[in-house]
């Protein structure tokens, strides 16, 4: 996510002294996890096809499934090419939060309720936070609105997996609706 927020921060640090220890380490960056974002819990209410969108909802993420991440932290563990690497990961297809309305819409066959939240209110949510979890969370939905698109080109020549997308989380989703 850009910019600078304290979770982020208190990653990178984590990260850097990992790097600059001289032990053996991956490090993995995951995107948005589709699992997260795209629930209920955070204003995607699938369920009851009512959405929050953070901005304009045109800016493409990759998406990633939890699962696949734990794949590929799984890969990593004994393979040559990712010691002492730092690997970004995202789903097989970036797709805007209204692209990904758009799949719910059609698999549960029915129009959804948008909200929209303006960057500049996320903005002044992340500016005016009393605490880091707040100013954490607020830039990570600004971070959502202003989207994250991961190129896996290279990612799944070194580790070959099959990465879920979001026509298969839907359809999941949909079941459960």
């Amino acid at each position: 996510m850009p910019g600078e927020f304290p979770l982020q921060t208190a990653k990178r640090k984590v990260e850097k002294q990992l790097t600059e220890s001289g032990l053996r380490y991956t490090v993995l960056q995951p995107t948005c996890f589709m699992e997260v974002w795209l629930g209920p819990a955070l204003g995607f209410d699938f369920p009851n096809a009512k959405v929050t969108i953070y901005g304009e909802g045109n800016n493409r993420l990759s998406w990633i499934a939890i699962t696949d991440v734990a794949s590929f932290a799984v890969a990593a563990l004994d393979h040559p090419a990712a010691q002492n690497r730092i690997f970004e990961l995202g789903g097989p297809e970036a797709l805007s939060p209204l692209e990904v309305v758009d799949i719910f819409e059609t698999e549960q066959g029915k129009k959804f309720e948008l909200q929209f939240v303006p960057e500049d209110t996320i903005r002044a949510q992340k500016e005016g936070a009393q605490d880091p979890l707040n100013e954490s969370f607020a830039a990570l939905m600004l971070g959502v609105a202003q989207g994250s698109e991961i190129d896996m080109k290279s990612t799944l020549a070194v580790f070959p997996m099959h990465l879920s997308n979001v026509n298969e989380y839907a359809k999941k989703g949909s079941v459960h609706a």
